[in-house]
Formats: structure tokens, sequence, C-alpha cells
């Protein structure tokens, strides 16, 4: 596997609060707060790298009851992330536009 590189901004996370220094974007700013991928960049979870190449030379794609899952070990414990998982806990809505 490639060794995995990071610029050093690769952990940054966004600050949607408007201010003169930021007026020439503030139609972006209002566009994001009330959307659901504020969350995701909001959020600054701490990644470890030795968690990411663990995770992609393992994974593995299986179907359980017409869904599809990404399933990986990490430190020897299975992993499983399917497109639910992923909507609640990244705060995005459903097809139907309710937030999961």
């Amino acid at each position: 596997m490639a060794a995995l590189t990071f610029p050093d901004s690769h952990n940054m996370v966004v600050y949607l609060e408007k201010s003169e220094a930021n007026a020439d974007f503030a139609e972006i700013v209002d566009f994001l707060n009330p959307s659901s991928t504020r969350y995701a960049l909001t959020v600054s979870p701490t990644i470890y790298v030795s968690y990411i190449e663990q995770f992609w030379s393992t994974t593995k794609i299986k179907t359980i009851n017409n869904e599809t899952q990404i399933r990986a070990k990490v430190d020897g414990k299975t992993t499983v992330i399917t497109e639910s998982f992923v909507r609640r806990d990244l705060h995005f809505d459903d097809e139907d536009g309710i937030t999961c």
C-alpha cells in the first residue's frame, strides 16, 4: 500500500461566523450555516494515520439485506459503514428531507 501523506492543513475545520474579514463570503456562510454540510465542516475529530492504513488494507464490500456495507478491521475490531450511518453521523437528511 502506498504511504499516505497529508498537507499540514488536512484536519482544519471551518468557522462559519460572519466578520469584516470574510465579508466577501457572506452569501456562502449564509448558505452553509443552515445546511447539513455545516456539521461535517465544523467538527474536528482526531484522525490517526495508522487507523486509516488499517482500514484501507482490510476493506471489503458486502451486501446484507439489500444494504451495501463497507467492512474493515481496525485494531482487531470490525468496523461496518453503511449509507444510513454516514447520513446519521454527518447529520445529512434522508431522501425525503428528514434529518436522521
